[in-house]
């Protein structure tokens, strides 16, 4: 009989890109003062839990999230490749509404019509799910029984937890929102998940903004 294993997973905290609507990507910014504060709540709300491992994303502001939920756990960040953001192309470091004005259908896609998102230089939603998915299982076979943190990004957390619910990729944008360091939690055991939480939020301590 398997053991269960824990999954966290959280988007890092809010960033000066965010605040500018700026497309990030595989391109980084700092986290904002807010978005500090948005990791130092979901570190409090976590510190009577058990974290065994923590990975991260390897963008910047994933691991200086990570590194902020970590607390004074003796636990190194496993840094990976494949929990960074989307790569978005020549799109990156544009502002969404010019973006939106300049390419009006590969926006719609982007939002709408995942399947059939594409620019010069961007991987597809496919492609993403594949490496998030795979690395997914390679931490459940290495961390099997344990209870695992991941921090990672918008649509990274959005195609895990489609692929946790069997959500068709069309659909990936429907609700919830994923908040800056809101909380997922899934329980694994006998190779089936249990969602328990799916963009929680109440370890806010003021009203959340969308960024």
């Amino acid at each position: 009989m398997s053991q269960k294993t824990i999954i966290y997973i959280t988007r890092h905290g809010q960033t000066e890109w965010n605040v500018l609507h700026k497309m990030q990507g595989h391109q980084d910014s700092p986290l904002t003062s807010l978005g500090i504060i948005q990791a130092e709540w979901l570190r409090d709300a976590m510190s009577g839990e058990k974290i065994d491992v923590i990975y991260s994303s390897s963008s910047p502001r994933a691991v200086k999230t990570a590194e902020i939920i970590k607390a004074n756990r003796g636990l190194a960040i496993i840094e990976a490749e494949n929990l960074r953001e989307m790569n978005l192309g020549e799109w990156e470091g544009q502002i969404q509404a010019e973006l939106k004005t300049r390419y009006p259908e590969q926006f719609h896609n982007f939002w709408n019509d995942p399947e059939h998102f594409s620019v010069p230089g961007s991987e597809t939603y496919q492609e993403v799910l594949t490496r998030s998915t795979h690395i997914l299982h390679d931490i459940l076979a290495k961390h099997e029984g344990k209870t695992i943190m991941i921090v990672t990004h918008t649509v990274v957390v959005k195609l895990l937890m489609s692929y946790f619910e069997g959500r068709p990729l069309k659909e990936i944008w429907n609700p919830p929102y994923i908040y800056p360091t809101c909380l997922c939690k899934i329980e694994y055991e006998d190779q089936r998940p249990a969602i328990v939480l799916h963009g929680d939020i109440s370890h806010y301590k003021e009203k959340p903004i969308e960024s």
